[in-house]
């Protein structure tokens, strides 16, 4: 079995700015997106675990501002909880460590409260007592327990141009620094001093020379200093110490101190990086943040480098859709590493990936009696997605980034093609308040409605599924045999997928028999057929918008009546009746 990587494994929320009471609990993966409405708190989510892991300093002090309602109240005090997979068992002690019984993962559980605005209370899950310790905590120090933890880099959504820039530069610099650090530990066979081991060398030598030189120039300053600084304060002394210091990094900057970040089109003008637009300083800003922590690697016996956790606040804001596809890849790839988690919050689909086996999606939303939740919808390993599945997915994903739009909530409609979602578009178009918050849903293919009825069902989620039945034989060539027709075969997939949710009274598995076109139409279509579904159902009053109308209306109120030539079913059997 591969070992635990150091990672965040859990984070529980309650009582922290719109949260309340009742615990906004997220589950983490490597990737987790967080969905929903505007002003439900995911933002509040991502600043939460940055300020668990900055207790110690300024930016772990809450505000009365960060308090419910903005008062303090002790009986709902801000709490957040922790779950940390450890990777040194001699860390933090026995009598932290609890163990996962699915995975075997060991980790430490923690709790940080605000009694009042500043710094937080931290106590540990106390294994043996089976309770908070109310003295002790895992780890002890926070600058000690910090090393234990997922480093949290954020990056809000809006900031200032000049703040971004000045970071931006800050995290390059920083990136210098470490390489420098590096260059001094670097070992040459035989004891050869690397080049700037030497250039170390020849600066210490230096240092001492000058100092000995100086040493009668020094003491002839004190002397003087002293005697004129005596005379307003008796019996003071003055001493000059100028020993070479005893870090000789100190003393040398190999770069300006002033350096600047200029970006632009390589056959264009190239401007500092605060007169860049918000979209490309967000970008900057988190490859620098990915830079640095990759450089940071672990020193041979000194255990494991301390992992990562990107924050990224709406991803996709500012960014061409091109960019926004490019951005996806990059952060979904960043856990490759080893040591990167990311939590992201979005309200665009294409930052959702389907075929990724390393991605949650969690749905925070506002419940009927006001609480903030958070519900894990989407988990890949929970999906039991098989190899097809994903194949299909990531075929779907290229051409329709939008396909995810199922996990922001809503009713969801799953059709086979592009001709069932042309047309029910133009019939929420037309009405608008009848189907507000309908999501259709297009496979582009009907083995593919399988694989989307298997992620739906994952999270318990209300849907129906629309496809042709098809027939049992193809059309037969002149002189030749009939043959078994693959779509056909289709339909038995659907209904295993179908019976296989935790609810199967939450979902409408109907056929068009023995297609959409034949079927509400009255006709054949063999070209164009989303152009000429269209044209067909341009007459809101004709009969054939009427059938369209009726069958998306029964496809998001399962209580309403089916149009004719559209079947429910639960067996191969109706489909066949429903032919003959």
């Amino acid at each position: 079995m591969e070992s635990p990587r150091p990672r965040l494994r859990k984070l529980s929320i309650k009582n922290f700015r719109c949260i309340g009471s009742t615990p906004v609990e997220i589950e983490l993966d490597e990737i987790v997106v967080l969905v929903g409405p505007n002003n439900v708190g995911k933002s509040s989510i991502l600043r939460a675990y940055e300020v668990a892991m900055e207790e110690a300093s300024k930016t772990g002090q809450l505000t009365i501002h960060d308090f419910p309602n903005e008062s303090i109240d002790p009986e709902n005090l801000p709490e957040i909880i922790i779950e940390t997979v450890i990777f040194d068992e001699g860390q933090p002690g026995n009598q932290w460590v609890m163990t996962d019984e699915e995975t075997e993962e060991k980790y430490v559980k923690e709790k940080w409260t605000w009694e009042a605005p500043g710094k937080p209370l931290r106590v540990g899950w106390d294994v043996k007592a089976n309770d908070w310790h109310q003295s002790k905590r895992p780890w002890g120090a926070p600058n000690v327990a910090q090393a234990y933890r997922s480093e949290p880099h954020r990056v809000d959504a809006f900031s200032a141009p000049e703040t971004q820039s000045k970071e931006i530069i800050k995290l390059l610099q920083s990136a210098l620094t470490e390489r420098v650090k590096t260059l001094s530990e670097e070992e040459l066979p035989d004891g050869e001093l690397t080049p700037y081991q030497k250039l170390l060398h020849n600066v210490m030598e230096l240092q001492k020379l000058v100092v000995k030189d100086t040493e009668q120039e020094i003491e002839a300053v004190q002397a003087k200093m002293k005697k004129m600084v005596s005379e307003v304060f008796p019996g003071y002394e003055v001493k000059f110490d100028a020993r070479p210091e005893d870090e000789v990094e100190k003393c040398i900057n190999l770069f300006k101190n002033d350096p600047e970040l200029r970006m632009g089109h390589a056959d264009g003008h190239q401007t500092s990086i605060e007169k860049q637009g918000s979209g490309a300083r967000r970008t900057l800003l988190w490859s620098a943040l990915r830079i640095i922590s990759e450089q940071r690697r672990a020193k041979a016996g000194k255990g494991v480098e301390r992992p990562h956790l990107l924050l990224l606040d709406e991803p996709e804001l500012c960014l061409h859709p091109n960019a926004i596809r490019e951005a996806c890849k990059v952060l979904y790839d960043l856990p490759k590493s080893g040591n990167w988690q990311v939590m992201v919050t979005t309200h665009a689909p294409a930052f959702i990936d389907l075929s990724r086996d390393n991605t949650s999606i969690v749905r925070v939303e506002r419940a009927g009696d006001g609480n903030i939740k958070g519900t894990t919808i989407f988990r890949p390993q929970r999906a039991k997605l098989d190899p097809d599945d994903k194949a299909r997915l990531k075929l779907l994903n290229v051409f329709d980034p939008h396909v995810a739009e199922f996990f922001f909530g809503g009713k969801t409609v799953l059709v086979e093609g592009d001709t069932e979602y042309t047309a029910f578009k133009h019939v929420i178009a037309k009405h608008s308040e009848t189907f507000k918050d309908t999501h259709i849903v297009r496979a582009r293919g009907k083995a593919t409605l399988a694989s989307l009825a298997k992620i739906l069902n994952q999270f318990g989620a209300p849907y129906a599924l629309l496809h042709d039945s098809d027939r049992p034989f193809c059309k037969p060539k002149e002189g030749k045999e009939p043959k078994a027709n693959p779509a056909w075969g289709t339909n038995k997939n659907l209904l295993e997928v179908v019976e296989q949710a935790p609810d199967t009274a939450k979902i409408r598995l109907v056929a068009s028999v023995p297609n959409l076109e034949e079927a509400y139409f009255g006709q054949e279509v063999t070209s164009e057929k989303p152009y000429s579904a269209l044209q067909i159902i341009s007459d809101e009053n004709g009969q054939e918008f009427a059938n369209l109308k009726q069958l998306l209306e029964a496809l998001t109120d399962f209580t309403k009546p089916l149009p004719e030539n559209a079947v429910e079913w639960s067996e191969i059997a109706d489909l066949e009746n429903a032919l003959k």
